[in-house]
């Protein structure tokens, strides 16, 4: 079993007992407990969970990796900002993909202005914005609900996609760094973005600033696949040099 994997099995089960014990993993994924040991600390060192005696606890931080509602809030100004600036690249006529991240979903309140879009989304909240709005043509990805997660995935969904082509993306992910490229918590959650942007003219990532040189569990693209990148003026000035450096369009304001 790889370490994202179990890593991933840790949290999910702190996500739903709040509590978990250092033999309980090993059993679950067959590996010894200076293995677990391990994974604890690092998981501990990025403020996922809190280590006790024989196991770890729930941290918030863990918690709102999970829940829609939780980090839909979560540097909601900045979120805000991104979407407005994503906006101006949008025009009437357009076929939009976009994804299902919290960040996204503040881009529903820019684009209801326009005459006339398409928006193809796998996001049950972005529906629920649009559903209203005559001048917005709404396609709803078909597959797996996910409740926690508001949006649809699957290989149902991944095939749906395939379907359209779309003349722009917008997509989220979990964390970004020049050396992993884009990566999500989730397998699901990550092939579903790799198709949106498999299947654009042109692909806008909104990533606000805290994700910045973060690095999730899967690692799913290269920098190359996305046209620009989208962020908030908390971004570290180290960071915005190294990445203009390294060829990346960064837009912030």
């Amino acid at each position: 079993m790889s370490p994202e994997l179990r890593k991933k099995i840790i949290l999910k089960t702190l996500n739903e007992q709040g509590i978990l014990s250092t033999q309980e993993v090993m059993k679950e994924c067959g590996v010894s407990e200076i293995t677990i040991r391990r994974d604890l600390i690092e998981l501990e060192s990025r403020g996922l969970l809190i280590r006790t005696h024989g196991g770890a606890v729930t941290s918030k931080v863990g918690d709102q990796l999970f829940t829609y509602d939780l980090k839909i809030n979560q540097n909601r100004q900045n979120k805000e900002e991104i979407c407005k600036i994503a906006a101006r690249f949008i025009e009437n006529n357009d076929i939009i993909f976009i994804d299902c991240g919290t960040t996204l979903s503040y881009l529903t309140k820019q684009i209801n202005k326009f005459e006339s879009l398409i928006v193809i989304t796998n996001s049950l909240p972005i529906v629920s914005e649009l559903i209203n709005f005559s001048n917005i043509k709404v396609i709803l990805i078909g597959g797996e609900v996910t409740s926690e997660r508001k949006a649809i995935y699957g290989p149902v969904a991944g095939n749906n996609i395939r379907q359209y082509h779309a003349n722009k993306a917008f997509i989220g992910v979990d964390g970004v760094s020049l050396q992993n490229g884009l990566s999500s918590f989730d397998e699901k959650e990550a092939a579903i973005t790799l198709k949106m942007a498999e299947n654009s003219d042109k692909v806008f990532l909104l990533c606000d600033s805290s994700k910045i040189e973060k690095n999730s569990f899967v690692k799913f693209a290269p920098f190359s696949i996305i046209d620009y990148l989208i962020t908030d003026k908390d971004l570290d000035r180290n960071y915005l040099e190294k990445y203009k450096k390294a060829g990346i369009d960064i837009v912030i304001e």
